[in-house]
């Protein structure tokens, strides 16, 4: 699909479920509430990309581009985005229960209230990021970088350091 097509799409309402967005080029786009459960974004420029509301359960975002994206409250359940740069995107009250955030890029990120319940950070550059308030409940942290870290020792105490 053309990014054209992609963004008369989510215009119209219409759902981009299982889609092939393979390399897809959405920087900046506006994909607000969008239905991209199960979608294939491997490689996608989402760089500055609004997915405020959006529905990216089971989608898979490995290798894309999120810096700086508007991802508040949006759902990714279950999501692969291992390497991916999010280095200042907007995940406050995003679902990420068990997302695999392996070696992500989440400095500076604002995961303020996120649900992070299982999910995979170990390696996750996460320096300066914003977790108050985060749901750490069996989150994997081996091996996180955590200096400057917005969160407090319950938080802490509630993840996975195994």
């Amino acid at each position: 699909m053309t990014r054209d097509e992609i963004l008369a799409a989510v215009r119209e309402g219409r759902s981009l479920q299982g889609a092939d967005l393979r390399g897809a080029s959405l920087y900046g786009a506006n994909l607000r509430r969008a239905d991209l459960r199960r979608a294939d974004l491997y490689g996608a420029n989402l760089r500055g990309a609004d997915l405020q509301g959006a529905d990216l359960q089971g989608a898979d975002l490995y290798g894309a581009d999120l810096q700086a994206a508007n991802l508040y409250g949006a759902d990714l359940y279950w999501v692969d985005l291992q390497g991916v740069d999010l280095q200042g995107a907007d995940l406050q009250g995003a679902n990420l229960r068990r997302a695999n955030l392996y070696g992500a890029d989440l400095r500076r990120a604002n995961l303020y209230g996120a649900d992070l319940r299982g999910a995979d950070l170990q390696g996750a550059d996460l320096y300066g990021a914003d977790l108050y308030g985060a749901d750490l409940y069996g989150a994997k942290l081996r091996g996180a970088y955590l200096l400057g870290v917005y969160v407090n020792d319950d938080q802490l105490k509630r993840a996975d350091w195994s």
